[in-house]
């Protein structure tokens, strides 16, 4: 660290060391640890402008390079069919600018929000970087790999040096549960997983939670996304354990039982209702008009957009479906002609972004369902658009017939 501080590696460099440097400091870090991987955020240029750009040139004129494996989060649009769905060029010009100083830097153009299922997957207890919050979720919670909730920079910095501060989620202490959960009614679903994040990330905020109660054969990688996702999005969990299930959680059972560990206690017997955004935030009954369903929020793997596809052979839509999973997964499926020439032309097998991140409004896009719980929260504070969190099924059904039941459900 000293020859990057001294500038001696370039003054790219040398801004991201002090980066993190300042940020050890800030937590009281007991010194630096080097990184596997980072993962980073800060993409799309729809958040990061024109003051993110200036920030990477500056980096790439001071030389610096990724030292270690670096990953890219979804960006603002489809960089292969940007403009079959809709994206103004303008948009694409100034996200390719985007795009272009962070390849300078050595970083991966994966642009998707699950590295770990592109090659950047970190084995139990190595420390990474990472900043995409429901990546960060899976990383420690389902791959027992240890990472803090980074913001785009700093993870960008630790790309940049190597390193990163050894503190927070780093250190075995703060991995310890602080909040027991204990779940009484019946979660199954991926709906039900992302419903239950929800709910959980509102009433914990950043606290480790250590969850009894669900079911081992329903606590699939898919589901245990959803719910990781949902929580880092309505709260900032970056951390979660399942009894019987996640890698960290057996020896916390065993301190728990012996009474080492002493914790307060919460109890999910329903879950919430959630309620369906319309325009105005009227709740009206009846039936809504869908302009787009929307599907892989975190990106799909390959089988999971398979899944969708193979029950579409043949038919017909009236609302526009996006799928939205890794470029390679995209390509592969493409590949596939006897399967792509039975789909109706309104399925969309999107890559490189997420309806997050993307100028949705500039789409002209009004009404979305979508079975996500991430991508429901942060759809839900756009007054202009109507937002449906609905099922896989009722999802296909919505996209099927074109509209949705909505209003208040029972």
């Amino acid at each position: 660290m000293k020859k990057m501080l001294d500038g001696e590696l370039g003054s790219g460099t040398q801004i991201a060391a002090e980066m993190i440097t300042a940020l050890a400091k800030i937590y009281d870090a007991d010194g630096f640890l080097p990184v596997k991987s980072s993962q980073i955020s800060g993409v799309s240029y729809k958040n990061i402008g024109e003051a993110g750009i200036e920030f990477l040139e500056s980096l790439r004129s001071g030389d610096a390079r990724a030292r270690v494996r670096a990953t890219l989060n979804p960006c603002g649009l489809d960089l292969d069919s940007w403009r079959e769905l809709g994206f103004p060029e303008a948009f694409y010009r100034d996200q390719a600018r985007v795009l272009d100083a962070y390849n300078a830097l050595g970083i991966e153009m994966t642009c998707s929000c699950t590295p770990y299922l592109l090659g950047n997957c970190p084995a139990k207890g190595d420390h990474v970087a990472w900043s995409e919050s429901s990546a960060i979720s899976y990383a420690n919670s389902v791959l027992g790999a240890m990472t803090n909730r980074e913001g785009g920079p700093s993870a960008l910095a630790s790309a940049l040096t190597g390193f990163t501060g050894n503190f927070g989620l780093h250190l075995e202490k703060n991995r310890i549960p602080r909040q027991s959960v204990v779940i009484r009614c019946n979660i199954e679903s991926y709906l039900d997983f992302g419903t239950l994040g929800l709910m959980l990330g509102k009433k914990l905020g950043q606290d480790v939670p250590f969850i009894t109660g669900l079911k081992k054969e329903h606590c699939t990688p898919e589901n245990l996304r959803q719910l990781g996702a949902a929580m880092a999005a309505s709260g900032a969990v970056a951390l979660y354990h399942v009894d019987g299930v996640t890698p960290e959680a057996k020896k916390h059972a065993v301190s728990i039982k012996k009474g080492e560990i002493t914790i307060p206690s919460m109890e999910i017997s329903e879950l919430d209702e959630i309620v369906d955004v319309v325009p105005a935030k009227k709740d009206v009954a009846g039936a809504l008009k869908v302009d787009m369903v929307f599907l892989g929020c975190p990106h799909y793997s390959r089988q999971d957009v398979m899944d969708i596809l193979e029950g579409l052979r043949g038919k017909k839509l009236h609302a526009t479906l996006w799928i939205a999973t890794a470029r390679t997964v995209k390509k592969s499926i493409l590949e596939d002609t006897d399967l792509t020439r039975q789909l109706d032309p309104r399925i969309k097998i999107v890559s490189d972004t997420c309806i997050v991140v993307c100028p949705i409004d500039a789409l002209g896009i009004k009404s979305v369902v979508t079975n996500s719980g991430k991508a429901y929260f942060y759809l839900k504070n756009n007054e202009s658009l109507a937002v449906v969190y609905r099922d896989t099924q009722a999802c296909i059904e919505s996209a099927l017939s074109g509209t949705v039941a909505i209003g208040r459900r029972t």
